[in-house]
């Protein structure tokens, strides 16, 4: 390797060493608050939500295709919470942006 060679994979290296630290700090900045803001509105509107609703009917099929093995074992009730209502509270019962999976509720005040 030319010295020319040598120098640019150092700096492809340091770079890719603060990228990577930069990234990692990034969730600890994150807004720790339920209160979305319109940028994880309009991602949850746009991606979030049809994924969700995408894995509601492919819940659904796994569903209706693992039912006789479901009835057999005695577990249609958990089968059909993981994989039908699970994904539905959380494409259709949540805030639009919220992390949590139920109804926006404001915190009563005292």
């Amino acid at each position: 390797m030319t010295v020319y060679m040598t120098k640019l994979v150092k700096r492809c290296a340091h770079l890719l060493l603060c990228g990577v630290l930069l990234v990692t700090s990034l969730p600890a900045t994150a807004n720790t608050e339920d209160e979305p803001g319109t940028w994880e509105m309009a991602a949850d509107a746009v991606v979030a939500r049809p994924i969700g609703a995408a894995m509601t009917v492919v819940g659904a099929v796994a569903f209706v295709a693992s039912l006789p093995f479901s009835l057999l074992g005695g577990n249609v009730d958990e089968a059909a919470e993981k994989l039908v209502v699970d994904p539905a509270k959380a494409a259709f019962v949540r805030c639009l942006g919220c992390k949590n999976t139920g109804r926006y509720q404001d915190e009563p005040e005292d």
